[in-house]
Parts: C-alpha cells; sequence; structure tokens
C-alpha cells in the first residue's frame, strides 16, 4: 500500500506498542500502516462520513488486518470511551477543528497518554489548547511533502510551560533546535511578506487606515522572523 511521506511521518511519531485511535482516518492509510510496522497492537479507525470508511474498510480487508484494525463512523471522539485506547492521532484537519475534536472529546483524551496532531492550519491554536488537556508538546517535526509545509505535534501527559506569543505560533522545540525545515519555511515567508510590502510601498496609502495597518502588521512579522532566523 503506498502511503504518503507525510503520512508515514505522522504514524512514526506514535510510541511502539500501544493501542491508538486515528481520528478522521480517511481512507485507513495510517492505521495500516502502524500495524505493518508494528507501531501499534490495536487500532481503532474512526471517521465522521461513511464514503471514506467503507474505503477504509475495503483496504483493512485487503491487507488481511482486521484482527488488528476495527473502524467506526464517529464525529472525533464521539463513538470512543475512556481506556479503549492509549494513543490519538490526528491530521489532516485546521487548528480550529481540532481544537473542537479535542475539547467535545474530553472525557477520553483524559485518558490518553500521547497524542500525534497534524493540523494543516491555525497550528499555534493547537499548541496553545494542549495546556488545557493536561498534556505537554515533547516533539514537533517539519517537513515538505509534494510541495507544501506541514508541521507535526507530539504530546505526553504533564504539566506543558508557557510559551511566547512567537513560539506558540511557530513551534518553540523547532526555533529552539533551528530546525532546517522551519528557517527554510522562514524564509520563504519572509521573502513572500516583503514582496507584500514592496506592493504597500509603490501605492499610496497614508489616508487609508486598514491598508496602512496592514502594513504595520506585515512589518512586525518580518521582524519577528528575522529575529528567529538571527537566533
Amino acid at each position: 500500500m503506498k502511503i504518503s511521506n507525510r503520512l508515514k511521518r505522522v504514524a512514526c511519531n506514535v510510541t511502539p506498542g500501544y493501542r491508538v485511535a486515528d481520528i478522521g482516518t480517511d481512507h485507513g492509510y495510517v492505521p495500516i500502516y502502524l500495524v505493518e510496522n508494528q507501531l501499534a497492537v490495536h487500532v481503532i479507525a474512526m471517521d465522521i462520513n461513511e464514503g471514506p470508511l467503507k474505503r477504509a474498510n475495503e483496504n483493512i480487508r485487503n491487507s488481511h488486518l482486521e484482527s488488528f484494525i476495527e473502524t467506526r463512523l464517529s464525529n472525533g471522539f464521539e463513538k470512543l470511551s475512556y481506556g479503549e485506547t492509549d494513543i490519538a492521532v490526528i491530521a489532516g484537519m485546521g487548528g480550529e477543528l481540532m481544537k473542537s475534536l479535542l475539547k467535545s472529546g474530553a472525557h477520553v483524551v483524559s485518558g490518553l497518554e500521547e497524542l500525534v496532531l497534524s493540523p494543516h492550519s491555525e497550528i499555534h491554536v493547537v499548541r496553545e489548547y494542549i495546556r488545557c488537556i493536561g498534556h505537554k508538546i515533547v516533539n514537533e517535526e517539519m517537513l515538505v511533502d509534494e510541495g507544501k509545509y506541514y508541521t507535526i505535534i507530539k504530546t505526553h501527559k504533564g504539566q506543558e510551560d508557557t510559551y511566547s506569543a512567537t513560539e506558540y505560533k511557530y513551534g518553540k522545540i523547532l526555533i529552539d533546535r533551528r530546525d532546517v525545515v522551519l528557517m527554510d519555511y522562514l524564509k520563504y515567508k519572509k521573502d513572500k511578506f516583503l514582496s507584500i510590502l514592496e506592493n504597500f510601498e509603490t501605492q499610496k496609502i497614508e489616508n487609508d487606515s486598514k491598508s496602512w495597518e496592514r502594513y504595520r502588521q506585515i512589518k512586525v512579522e518580518v521582524e519577528e522572523i528575522e529575529g528567529i532566523l538571527k537566533g
């Protein structure tokens, strides 16, 4: 079974040997990879949509893994009970939706030892919310897959430190270790912002309060990024 590099890295962040729930499993690629590579002893693959779950069941049967992977039609953690699993994987959705699922599934999340999260957007929202569920970030990874940047966050039970706004935005662990992919992403983002500023500067924005505020915000963003890049 072919699996994207992004999903493979998500799966490889799971601590081996535990029971895993894959929330929003789509076609079941992560559960199959986890079991085939002996990273999980049992997986509950869950999705809110019947179509993808049907495909997941087909893929599981074709891989002869019905004894190790079960599927459930579920909105987030809705059909999962406290203590049924040790780790939850959530990937492929925005940060606000991920936060909402963690919040509505608090009765289950409180019993989990580990989370592996890969939000596609609003990553700072997820980092900030982790403190509220009694977890702490123990590792972060950034990668590029098919030309897009992705972040993977791994958490364990524990008391999270308070981060600065910049650390919530870009990831304290990634910043501290000067992660190569993060540095490339920041350079890309800085160049994009500088291009926007250049366009502003060719226009007359003195009497346009909204444009002037946007200009100021982007200048702050550039200064923030330059501070990280300089170390």
